[in-house]
C-alpha cells in the first residue's frame, strides 16, 4: 500500500497527484491519499452540459471559489481550502466490467469506521436536494439542528482498464459558507438544492480539527494493510 501525504502546490498539481495514485494501482500497488484541496468549486461533467453552467461558474468565481471541472462524480462540490477534505483510494483492476459495487462498499465501510472513531454515527444515504446527489453518500444527525439529517460525505468512482479510483469529499467545518456558495451555484444550474442539507463533522458533534479527521480517514482507508510506504506530495496538508 502506498500512502501519499501533503498538499500539492496547485489545483492542477492535485490532479497530477490523482494520476500518480492510479499509476501506482495500475502497477499492482493500492494507493491512498487524504488531503485539503485548494479553494474551489469542482463541477461534474453533467453540470457542464446544462444551460446555466457558465452562470454557475461565474457565481462561484464571484464568491472567491475558482471554478474547475473534475473527472470523477456528478454535480458540483465546494472546497473552502482550509477544512474541507478530499480522499482517494486507488486499486488495481483486472476486469473493468466487474468490481464497481464492491469498491463502493469497501470505501463506504471505511468512511463509516472513520466517522465512528470521531464519535459520530453515520447513516447511508442523504437528505433530499443535497449537494452532488448520489447513491453513495453518508449523512449524520446534526447536533446543532435538533437532530436534522445532513450530508457530509459524497463518494464517487472513476474506472479505467487497469485501475479504479474511489474518491470523495468530507466536510469538517464551515457549513454556512459552503452552503452559501453551493446555493448560488445550484440555482444558476437550475438543479434543486436545499442549503439546510449540508452537514459537517463539527456540527454533528465531532472534532473541528481537520487534522484529526484526516488521520481517522487515512487510517480507515489503509485498513489492515501491513506493507505501507509513504510518499510526499508538495508540502503542508
Amino acid at each position: 500500500m502506498r500512502v501519499f501525504r501533503g498538499r500539492a502546490d496547485s489545483i492542477a498539481a492535485d490532479r497530477d497527484a490523482s494520476q500518480r495514485l492510479l499509476s501506482a494501482a495500475a502497477d499492482g500497488e493500492p494507493a491512498v491519499r487524504v488531503w485539503t484541496p485548494h479553494r474551489q468549486v469542482a463541477f461534474g461533467r453533467r453540470d457542464a452540459r446544462l444551460e446555466g453552467y457558465d452562470r454557475a461558474r461565474e457565481a462561484a468565481a464571484e464568491r472567491g471559489y475558482p471554478p474547475v471541472e473534475r473527472d470523477v462524480g456528478g454535480r458540483a462540490v465546494a472546497y473552502d481550502g482550509e477544512t474541507t477534505l478530499a480522499f482517494a483510494r486507488a486499486e488495481p483492476v483486472a476486469d473493468l466490467r466487474a468490481g464497481t459495487t464492491e469498491r463502493y462498499d469497501r470505501a463506504t465501510a471505511a468512511l463509516e469506521r472513520a466517522l465512528r472513531t470521531l464519535d459520530l454515527e453515520p447513516m447511508r444515504g442523504e437528505p433530499d436536494d443535497s449537494f452532488c446527489p448520489g447513491t453513495h453518500s453518508l449523512s449524520v444527525a446534526d447536533a446543532s439542528a435538533d437532530g436534522r439529517r445532513r450530508k457530509l460525505v459524497g463518494i464517487a468512482q472513476r474506472v479505467r482498464s487497469d485501475a479504479a479510483l474511489v474518491a470523495g469529499i468530507v466536510l469538517v467545518t464551515g457549513r454556512a459558507a459552503l452552503a452559501g456558495v453551493l446555493e448560488a451555484v445550484y440555482e444558476a444550474l437550475g438543479v434543486p438544492f436545499d442549503p439546510a442539507s449540508v452537514g459537517t463533522v463539527a456540527d454533528a458533534g465531532g472534532p473541528s480539527d481537520p487534522d484529526a479527521v484526516r488521520t481517522a480517514l487515512e487510517e480507515a482507508l489503509i485498513g489492515e494493510a501491513s506493507d505501507v510506504s509513504i510518499e510526499r506530495i508538495g508540502g503542508g496538508r
